[in-house]
């Protein structure tokens, strides 16, 4: 259901709020090899959260990512939004656009079963916040593998 870019990011940012000093920014190199991810991919990724003000980014030798916005504020609807658009939870699949996109009330056949969970899980993206999902990871190795 989400695409690659959009787990990248979201692990890439729970990264970074699991930092002990998010203050100070994390370079890219050090994002990808702890997470095991490529850098110029993980990179784009990121740059995309910062051109919409919820990372900053900054090039040079104490460059790198960290936070514009408050991780306790940040949900993951936010960064799925950001990443792979708001269509994500709404567009239909199995046609293309939305089941009544096309000026009808004609649903596909699995609109009315998918959407109990479609709203489950807007819901539970949208409640949960990027530092609740640091503070519940009891075990720090499990962000990065």
């Amino acid at each position: 259901m989400l695409s690659n870019s959009c787990i990248y990011a979201i692990r890439g940012v729970i990264y970074l709020a699991s930092q002990p000093n998010m203050e100070s920014k994390t370079d890219i190199k050090k994002i990808s090899k702890d997470l095991n991810l490529p850098a110029p991919f993980l990179a784009k990724i990121l740059q995309q959260l910062a051109k919409q003000k919820i990372l900053s980014s900054s090039k040079g030798p104490h460059g790198g990512f960290g936070f514009l916005k408050d991780p306790g504020k940040l949900t993951l609807l936010d960064i799925v939004n950001c990443i792979d658009g708001n269509d994500t939870f709404t567009k239909c699949i199995m046609r293309n656009g939305a089941c009544d996109g096309n000026g009808t009330t004609v649903h596909c056949t699995l609109h009315d079963d998918y959407e109990k969970p479609r709203t489950e899980l807007i819901n539970l993206f949208s409640k949960m916040s990027v530092k609740e999902l640091v503070e519940k990871s009891v075990n720090p190795e499990f962000i990065t593998s």
